[in-house]
């Protein structure tokens, strides 16, 4: 904004995160919410490319709309420039004439499954496409873990045809980490094109640390207690206890909240630090990705006004835990469910898995002190 238009919008939100002490982390807040926004823009497009008949589909809006109280829907900002979250050649890997497409059944496999999804092609160029090549690879960062290919097939115009199968034993895979499926589509004239989608394989069984030093509870007098004796506290809080005027959902707002009469979810995905030691055994980036989406499920987002003001919680915006010392003890707080149906449900349990370890080792070292009435107003 460098001519007669003021952005007094932004200057609104500009007060309100150095009114909360955060307005150092505007850049990370609005990389973090964009990497959801994209990979969110990424499934619908590709909901509807995977729709046999389907003729199109329109955005609402390729860039932001800064009227009816500003909604920041597009990848690219009002004057239709990036905003440094995803490329023009990254967002035409999913949007193009031509979409590889993978229908998968989920994003969290066991090394002990063997994974299976059909590969699509969307095509809709000029003419169809004789003897293509696809090809297949799953990758675990730049390393290949498996690889493979069909015979050449022809695509025809306005297809959405199953071209063949991926079939890929997970056995080779390295457990706790997230892992890359990429299928390509080469043509005879020498175009190339490529899509991408992130899975994430866990050990078949894993044995949780013995918590003999840390007390689990979802007791908040227990957990008092305890940390004052000088003990380590993991407190899993009840999502409905929690006081809060936010309710999360892993999808961003629509528009704004403000427009469609407070319409949930009022959050805009997460921002944590993947370097922090909590993280040592669990795989993330500093953003929202599909293995979030069952720990966000359910949760509640903590309202922290009553703690201290630079308290950062573990995991934001959502504020669902943080940790800190109460008395002579420690405590880490969750409103997650890292509980229940664990055998099932293998992102919460690496998750625990994580956080029990990172609670026993010298690292688990809160920042901040904060009293019993404090952490009581956290809930309703």
């Amino acid at each position: 904004y460098t001519g007669v238009l003021k952005p007094k919008n932004f200057e609104i939100f500009r007060d309100f995160l150095d009114a909360n002490h955060m307005g150092d982390q505007a850049r990370d807040f609005l990389l973090a919410s964009g990497k959801l926004q994209a990979l969110c823009y990424k499934e619908e497009i590709e909901s509807a490319l995977r729709t046999p008949g389907f003729g199109g589909f329109q955005l609402l809006d390729l860039h932001d709309f800064p009227g009816q109280g500003t909604a920041l829907v597009g990848v690219l900002d009002p004057f239709w420039e990036e905003k440094g979250y995803i490329t023009a050649a990254e967002f035409k890997r999913f949007c193009n004439s031509t979409v590889p497409l993978l229908r998968l059944g989920k994003r969290y496999w066991r090394t002990g499954e063997t994974l299976r999804a059909d590969i699509q092609i969307a095509h809709f160029g000029p003419a169809p496409l004789i003897d293509a090549q696809v090809d297949w690879a799953l990758l675990d960062r730049e390393k290949t873990v498996a690889a493979g290919a069909l015979p050449p097939c022809t695509i025809a115009m306005s297809s959405q045809a199953i071209v063949g199968v991926l079939t890929c034993d997970l056995a080779a895979a390295t457990p706790a980490r997230k892992h890359t499926l990429v299928v390509g589509v080469n043509t005879t004239d020498g175009a190339r094109y490529e899509n991408d989608w992130d899975i994430w394989v866990f050990a078949d069984q894993l044995t949780m640390p013995a918590a003999t030093d840390v007390v689990i509870t979802g007791n908040l007098d227990a957990a008092l207690s305890q940390a004052e004796a000088g003990g380590r506290v993991l407190l899993l809080l009840d999502p409905a206890q929690v006081k809060t005027e936010s309710q999360i959902g892993f999808s961003s707002v629509f528009w704004n909240t403000a427009w469609t009469r407070g319409q949930p979810p009022h959050t805009l995905g997460i921002l944590c630090d993947p370097a922090h030691p909590v993280f040592a055994d669990f795989p993330t980036e500093f953003h929202s990705n599909w293995q979030w989406w069952e720990l966000i499920h359910g949760a509640a987002a903590m309202q922290i006004d009553a703690l201290p003001p630079t308290l950062r919680p573990l995991v934001q915006p959502i504020d669902t835990w943080f940790e800190a010392r109460i008395g002579n003890g420690k405590v880490l707080v969750c409103s997650m469910d890292l509980q229940s149906d664990l055998d099932q449900r293998l992102v919460a349990r690496q998750l625990r898995f994580s956080v029990l370890r990172y609670m026993q080792s010298a690292a688990f070292q809160p920042a901040w002190t904060i009293g019993a009435r404090e952490l009581a107003a956290l809930l309703s």
